[in-house]
């Protein structure tokens, strides 16, 4: 027996197939270039959208941090407050994880194990291997929702960004960082074109 369906019977089994994101859909975006003016690449470097009251919820598993080839991978992670960062070791032979701002020492530990590290307060977190003097990383911890790290020629998207006024912020390591206001509207990009120096 073949069960007949209205039209609005199946409109409203759509309806309920197909989740509607209403933020998304009332969302605007920024996207845009950084240039690191003297250095080779302008990778890692941080941008983020700052306002006044913006909440941050820290993902539900560790994001991972890994030491491979004898380099922290990657070696800039941006994370919001809260977050617990999972460092694995993939060499083989053994590492270790301190940072002089965080006052951590997280101990060495051999291939195939990891240590987990939670972030409770924003700021840039360098990270050392007493082990090896040349390895370091840095975890950047952000009171905000919204960021983005450059690619290797400054490019960036934010996307699902409430519209509002923000500050954003481009931060780079050995750089000086810059900050200026942007207004996002829904259905209307925000084009960011900033260069930033040592």
């Amino acid at each position: 027996m073949t069960r007949r369906v209205t039209p609005g019977v199946l409109l409203a089994s759509l309806a309920l197939a197909i989740p509607v994101d209403v933020a998304w859909a009332q969302s605007g975006a920024v996207a845009g270039k950084i240039t690191a003016k003297g250095l080779p690449s302008s990778a890692g470097i941080v941008v983020s959208l700052e306002a006044p009251g913006l909440k941050v919820t820290p993902p539900p598993k560790p994001v991972e941090m890994d030491q491979r080839r004898m380099e922290f991978l990657p070696h800039v992670l941006p994370i919001v407050r809260g977050t617990t960062v999972r460092f694995l070791n993939n060499d083989r032979f053994g590492h270790n994880v301190f940072s002089p701002e965080g006052r951590y020492d997280l101990g060495n530990w051999t291939r195939g194990q990891t240590r987990d590290y939670t972030f409770t307060k924003s700021g840039v977190y360098t990270q050392l291997c007493r082990l090896h003097s040349a390895m370091i990383a840095l975890v950047v911890v952000l009171d905000t929702p919204y960021f983005a790290t450059t690619d290797p020629n400054g490019a960036f998207e934010m996307t699902n960004v409430p519209p509002g006024k923000y500050t954003l912020v481009a931060w780079g390591d050995n750089l000086k960082t810059l900050r200026q206001p942007v207004a996002v509207q829904t259905g209307k990009p925000v084009a960011v074109a900033l260069t930033l120096t040592n």
